[in-house]
């Protein structure tokens, strides 16, 4: 089988095979499938860590704290208002951005032959 260039964000963001670019990378919400469903490329030594999350955090915290302070400065509501509509917008973007952000980095990983076979002994 000929290795076919396949965009790690294209690949990464539809949540498919980093390698075909067209089998199913997840079995689950988050549980990553045993292999691809097209090119048989074996998905166990797949790991993205806590990167995923550390993103979303970073992108969800700064869409919120900037539309808070916005509403905060042009309205002045109550507390309860935030509430209201930041607890919505923070869990929902953070379960919608979870996945994609996952097999983005997934993507790059082997894109870029990432391993951990790192040798920490002097």
């Amino acid at each position: 089988m000929s290795e076919v260039f396949v965009s790690p964000f294209r690949a990464g963001l539809a949540c498919r095979c980093p390698r075909c670019g067209e089998g199913r990378l997840y079995g689950g919400f988050l549980a990553v499938a045993t292999g691809c469903d097209v090119c048989d490329l074996d998905y166990s030594k797949v790991d993205s860590g806590d990167g995923p999350a550390v993103f979303v955090i970073f992108i969800i915290g700064a869409v919120a704290a900037a539309l808070a302070l916005w509403v905060e400065f042009n309205f002045e509501p109550p507390v309860w208002v935030h509430v209201i509509y930041l607890l919505p917008l923070v869990l929902g973007g953070s379960l919608v951005l979870l996945r994609p952000m996952k097999a983005l980095l997934i993507a790059l990983q082997y894109k870029n032959a990432a391993t951990q076979d790192v040798d920490l002994q002097p």
